[in-house]
């Protein structure tokens, strides 16, 4: 048996195209830079460039964009060999705006639908999936099928083994109208679909992770201790509450609660900062540390990608980490310094 993985991860990839001038509407941009994207697939950057051996399983178009990709993972040193291509849709593309320190809209061109959804139960390597030290899934894999049931039988497979890490990751725009309700129209329920994949996906994960948000969706409550209860009632271990500019909010089924507060950061870019805090937190956990110790880490991985422009080629060093965290503040990289 090969060796097993540290970290696999399954679910969106694409193209960020990220203007290289800050402040401006997407009309008034001139130049942009093209990045590896996708939350899974950052994470899985992100856990490498922290000494990780990691994978990602996914699916791009049959086109220059899917090539890309394939050369960009294997650049990032992430294996590859699941990302496979789909002829009948094109390499989604995703377009952000930078207003720091808070406002990054994003543009997701994933029409008419995204290869990553096209994930299929019978194509997964269930026996790798299985024995991966940490499985780390989203919830827009549970958005629309095949993802949807692929995602579960991944799920399944795991049986609770290792590490499972559920991503809440909500993202309304790419839910079906009529499963996700709408403020206008909620029907008998509001958001009661994606409530209730959510509810079947945390039965076999053993961390949840999301922010206020996503929190929501999965719970139906917003105080962060509040949703923490419902996550470990739904089944998890640990649940990871991200508070935004408050820091972040861990706690254990036995009892260990860790209230951690922001690094001080310059922001330039917050997208990646919460993929950075992912691949930091798989990194944390399969180190054996504290609750506390995984937390601290997670936030200066995430506050480093905060005060940079792109996501993937951002994702921070160890070394970096650790400086962070012995300043107890990001420094700003120096112009032109090496990622």
């Amino acid at each position: 048996m090969p060796e097993p993985y540290d970290v696999i991860t399954m679910g969106r990839i694409g193209v960020d195209l990220y203007p290289l001038q800050t402040g401006l509407p997407l009309a008034e941009v001139d130049t942009f830079g093209k990045f590896l994207g996708g939350s899974p697939t950052n994470v899985a950057v992100a856990a490498a460039r922290l000494g990780r051996r990691t994978a990602v399983v996914t699916r791009t178009g049959r086109d220059a964009f899917g090539e890309y990709l394939h050369r960009q993972l294997r650049e990032f040193g992430v294996d590859d060999r699941w990302v496979t291509p789909v002829d009948a849709y094109p390499t989604p593309i995703t377009f952000c705006e930078i207003f720091p320190p808070d406002d990054f809209p994003l543009h997701f061109y994933r029409r008419p639908k995204a290869p990553d959804l096209e994930i299929h139960p019978g194509e997964l390597d269930l026996g790798a999936i299985r024995a991966a030290r940490v499985f780390w899934m989203t919830g827009t894999g549970l958005c629309a099928e095949p993802s949807r049931a692929a995602t579960l039988a991944a799920l399944r497979a795991r049986d609770r083994s290792g590490t499972t890490v559920f991503d809440l990751d909500w993202r309304p725009m790419f839910w079906d109208e009529a499963e996700k309700g709408t403020a206008e129209d909620p029907g008998p329920a509001p958001r009661s679909v994606p409530a209730a994949r959510y509810r079947e996906a945390l039965a076999h994960a053993t961390v949840a992770v999301g922010n206020l948000d996503e929190c929501e969706i999965a719970t139906g409550e917003r105080e962060p201790r509040a949703a923490a209860r419902v996550l470990i009632d739904a089944g998890v271990e640990l649940a990871v509450v991200k508070k935004g500019p408050e820091g972040v909010l861990a706690v254990h089924r036995d009892g260990t609660v860790a209230d951690v507060p922001p690094l001080p950061v310059e922001v330039v870019n917050g997208l990646g900062a919460g993929d950075a805090f992912g691949g930091a937190l798989c990194h944390g956990l399969l180190a054996g540390w504290d609750t506390g110790r995984v937390m601290r880490y997670a936030n200066a991985a995430g506050a480093i990608v905060a005060s940079r422009l792109a996501c993937s080629s951002a994702m921070p060093f160890p070394y970096e980490v650790e400086a962070a965290l012995a300043e107890g503040a990001v420094v700003p990289r120096p112009t032109g310094a090496a990622p």
